[in-house]
């Protein structure tokens, strides 16, 4: 299976560029073809510019600015998002990806003014991420990131889709040996992905 492991995390050093690692050796292990795409890494422009939001609806122009990240998108058969969850939501950077990459034409198509979700070749679905926040704070303001994987991308792709969110919070408190154990989880999830 092609997956695209999309990966949002500013520091190479850092715990979630380890998970991000963990998550690529386990779907290495389990045979897929992996498509690593470090958003920081490659220096994607994650601001949709003027030009890109006036042709927003045209498809025959739309995707010019971003072609080889939709070209990535369209190949996979399964998409695993490793991400910090900063102030509840994703970084900006992977913000701006959905906003530049997810068009008309790649992830949805307008008929008759009604949306019709375009991205039915993914079949798999997985978000690694990680909270400073514990998961109680989380759901009091209704873990909007967890929200919009397992509704709003989860609605884009095939409706039989396996959707996995692995979340590690309380990160501003959490243990070595806590954090030992979801790196571990995290590959035993991508193994069995």
């Amino acid at each position: 299976m092609r997956v695209f492991l999309l990966h949002s995390h500013p520091v190479e050093s850092s715990y979630g560029a380890a998970l991000c690692r963990q998550a690529r050796q386990g779907l290495e292990a389990a045979g897929h073809e992996v498509d690593y795409c470090d958003l920081y890494a490659e220096q994607f422009d994650p601001v949709l510019s003027r030009h890109e939001r006036i042709v927003y609806h045209d498809e025959s122009v739309n995707q010019e600015a971003v072609a080889g990240y939709v070209h990535r998108l369209k190949a996979a058969q399964a998409l695993v998002l490793v991400t910090p969850i900063w102030h509840f939501g994703f970084p900006a950077i992977l913000k701006g990806f959905f906003d530049r990459v997810f068009l008309p034409g790649v992830s949805f198509k307008l008929e008759g003014g009604r949306m019709q979700y375009t991205l039915k070749h993914i079949t798999k679905l997985a978000a690694i991420t990680t909270y400073g926040a514990d998961r109680t704070k989380a759901l009091i303001v209704g873990d909007p990131p967890r929200r919009i994987v397992k509704r709003v991308i989860r609605a884009q792709i095939h409706p039989m889709a396996k959707v996995l969110y692995l979340g590690q919070y309380s990160m501003n408190r959490t243990t070595a040996v806590a954090r030992t154990r979801f790196l571990a989880a995290v590959q035993h999830e991508m193994q069995r992905f």
